[in-house]
This record gives C-alpha cells, structure tokens and sequence, in this order.
C-alpha cells in the first residue's frame, strides 16, 4: 500500500495510477477512496493520472484523536500533492471532499492546480444561518452525529438510501452500490466521524471559494437529499468566478455510481479534462 505519513505523525493511505497529467479525487463522508475506483479506472485508462487518498480518520489511513478538521484535511491534501511532487493538477472533490479542496484552495492557493471539479459539494455552507437560510438547521446535523454516537451500523445502511436516492420513484441505484456504502462507513473511526460532521456543516468556505482562479466545473443533482442544491451548489457558481456549472435533474447525492447519471459524469468529466 501507498502511504504518506503527515507532519503530525498521521498515516494517509492513497491510490496513484496511471500515468498522465494528475486527476487528483478528494471524498465525501462517510466513504473513502474506493468510492472513487469507477472515476479513477476512467481517468487512469485515458491517459491521466489519477490519485484518491482516504481522508485521515477514514479507510486505510490512520485514526488520530486530534485534527479531524477542515483545516487539517486540507494540509494532509497539500502534503499529498507537495511529496508526489503534482503540477498542474486537476483537483475533484465530492460533498465534504468538495470542501477539502476548497480548504486546500483557500490555504495554499493554485500553484499546483489547473482546474478543479466540485461535485454535490459542501461549499459554501451547508448549516441553516439567518446569512444562509437556504441551508440545513442544526437539528439534522445533530441527527447524524447521533447516529454516528448511536447505532452507526443501521445509521449508515439508512443513510445509504437517501444518499443515492433509492427512496425516489425508478431509482436505478442497486443493493450492492448501498452495501459498498456501508462497507465503506463502517471504516471510518468513530471519532474521526463525529468530527467530520461539524466541519462539513458548519464550516464557511465563502472566502475560499473567492479564491479560486483557475476553470472550475461545478456539477449538482436538483434532488440532492443530502447536499442541497440551493445552499450549495447554486451559490458555490456565483462565488467562483467563471465557474461552469452543470445541474443534473433528479440526480441524488451520490450521483458517480447511479446509472445514467454516473455515465453523464464521466462524458463531463472528460470533456473538462481535455479541454
């Protein structure tokens, strides 16, 4: 396994494969970079290279007690990008990934970056405020950290559903994609879980997103149960200047691995990525 070991002593686990200019994939939580395996065989098989780390506290990277924070996940990225030495990386992140990057963005600038992609993304806050009333009230993020503090293992099977819209009319999402998503929870230390909801909810990535200055595409589905559209999304494309953005009608939250809509994110994908 490849594995990075951070300033403060955290091991991150990441995938590189590939060769090629490097698509760099941040993920959402509760998951880690398996999540990502479709995008990273389609990048990896066109000619890029591509890179997807598990987030500290996540998978196979190591479980601290202390730095499961915005901040801190943005310097792991940094200190990922900085030893494998990548320029003019494409940067790709997912819900709270997509809060990574923009961290990361805000923190340590674009020296290395040539495009970034924000997918069903955090930013610029999720957190219902009197400044952001199109934003989530606490009382749901409490629900999550209760059922992460609770009986997590039935939190996240019931999670799995309105994450990839399998509660919506002709979903085509499978029993195996919500199994993965389990899987892939379960793996995540309970702390490093707990923390992670604060700072993806509560956490205001305007002034990063300000930041931003290289092409940006910004892909949301308009029935995303999770991240929703109009708090995020919608508001992410008028902060960052000269963003692109794509709306997927009745696409869900996880909208990489359901049907037509993963197919629709790997043509847009590519065509950004070669323009």
């Amino acid at each position: 396994m490849a594995t990075l070991t951070t300033t403060d002593g955290t091991e991150i686990f990441y995938k590189d494969w590939g060769e090629g200019r490097p698509v760099v994939f941040s993920h959402g939580w509760p998951l880690n970079a398996d999540a990502w395996d479709d995008q990273l065989h389609l990048v990896a098989s066109r000619g890029f290279r591509a890179i997807a780390h598990d987030r500290r506290g996540h998978g196979r990277s190591g479980q601290p007690w202390q730095g499961n924070d915005m901040d801190t996940y943005a310097d792991d990225l940094a200190q990922l990008m900085d030893a494998l030495d990548l320029r003019e990386a494409v940067l790709v992140g997912h819900s709270t990934g997509g809060g990574e990057v923009a961290r990361y963005i805000g923190r340590h600038g674009t020296g290395r970056v040539a495009k970034v992609v924000l997918l069903g993304a955090v930013p610029p806050l999720m957190l219902k405020t009197e400044a952001n009333p199109q934003g989530l009230p606490r009382t749901v993020f409490d629900g999550i950290r209760a059922g992460v503090a609770g009986d997590r293992s039935q939190f996240y099977k019931d999670l799995s559903e309105t994450f990839y819209g399998a509660n919506r009319h002709g979903s085509a999402v499978s029993q195996g994609v919500r199994e993965a998503f389990w899987l892939w929870s379960m793996q995540v230390g309970v702390k490093g879980a707990y923390d992670c909801v604060k700072e993806f909810s509560e956490t205001d990535f305007t002034e990063d997103l300000r930041r931003f200055d290289v092409p940006t595409l910004i892909i949301h589905g308009d029935d995303d149960q999770i991240v929703p559209f109009m708090a995020s999304g919608q508001k992410s494309a008028k902060l960052v200047k000269g963003a692109t953005l794509k709306v997927y009608p009745g696409a869900p939250h996880g909208l990489f691995a359901v049907g037509s809509y993963k197919d629709d994110l790997h043509a847009d994908l590519l065509a950004f990525l070669n323009t």
